[in-house]
């Protein structure tokens, strides 16, 4: 089971990707999987793992928990990969959507899972308390170019907040911003402008007191350098310098997440395998309608080891 070097990259998920019941399957198959719960446990102070296992979906759904929660998933799909012969070796780079990246970079070695788990953790808390419950707003919009989007951003004050696909980008602001916006997505043509169930408005410059929260914690925590090179949301290209991580990972806070550009940079970099890893398969769509001339898959429960196998076969 050995893929082509430098053709495979790993990517996690972010926020909206959660489920009740996730890792379980996971947890239950492989020890080394069990034991990522069991730390992540630990390290907060909290049967996370119980909240993930049996619910309710209303608090796992909280910020504070879901963060930490999807890493925690990802990290145990990771080093279940880890140990079937995944070596870094093999690997371009990874990358990850919003707290994705967290996932990355603990996956590669660069902060602890203990570290990544509390700095997801204060992560969600800071950003939820940025913006008081019901004064902010996210939106999906579909349909439209990124131009288009930006400029009806321009004349609502509604800001970028994801690009995910082509014809696919994500508003963020208050909430009187993004109604506009939305309206006026619908006037020029946009298939959906679907406001999203989230609690706060996430990656627009309403979250600058989590960005300084971020800013302090980052600067105080361990970070190395990874073992292979991570995609920044924020930049669309590789880092590996720990103080790079440590910008970017604040700048990302209240930054647009350059989704499209980066998987473009990945597969111009070589990838022609991407596996998403943890929970769901939000990445996976998302890759296809990207880069069409790579392949996309997901690992994030033991039924899904046989597409992990046959994608690094070929």
């Amino acid at each position: 089971m050995t893929p082509s070097a430098n053709q495979l990259s790993i990517l996690f998920p972010g926020q909206g990707s959660q489920a009740v019941g996730m890792g379980v399957a996971l947890a239950e198959e492989y020890p080394v999987a069990r034991a990522v719960f069991d730390e992540v446990d630990e390290a907060l102070g909290q049967y996370l793992f119980e909240l993930m296992a049996k619910g309710p979906s209303e608090e796992l759904t909280l910020t504070r928990n879901t963060q930490p929660a999807l890493m925690a998933v990802s990290i145990a799909a990771f080093r279940v990969l880890q140990d079937a012969g995944l070596g870094y070796g093999t690997m371009l780079g990874m990358a990850g959507h919003s707290l994705g990246e967290y996932s990355a970079y603990c996956a590669a070695g660069s902060i602890s899972l203990t570290d990544t788990a509390k700095l997801l953790r204060l992560r969600g808390e800071a950003m939820q308390s940025a913006v008081p419950v019901g004064e902010g707003a996210m939106a999906a919009i579909l349909g439209l170019d990124m131009d288009h989007v930006i400029a009806i951003c321009d004349e609502t004050g509604a800001e970028i907040a994801n690009d995910n696909s082509p014809g696919q980008v994500v508003i963020s602001g208050a909430v009187a911003a993004v109604d506009a916006a939305c309206q006026m997505a619908k006037d020029h043509g946009a298939k959906r402008a679907l406001k999203l169930p989230v609690s706060a408005p996430f990656h627009c410059t309403l979250m600058k007191p989590a960005q300084e929260a971020m800013a302090e914690a980052l600067n105080a925590a361990t970070i190395s350098a990874p073992e292979v090179p991570i995609y920044s949301n924020v930049l669309a290209a590789p880092v590996t310098d720990p103080d790079m991580i440590r910008q970017t990972l604040t700048e990302q806070v209240t930054g647009k997440v350059r989704w499209t550009e980066t998987i473009k940079r990945m597969e111009k970099d070589g990838t022609r395998t991407f596996i998403e890893v943890g929970a769901g398969k939000v990445l996976t769509g998302l890759v296809k309608r990207i880069a069409d001339d790579s392949k996309a898959i997901n690992f994030g429960t033991p039924a899904d080891f046989d597409n992990f196998r046959d994608a690094v076969a070929h």
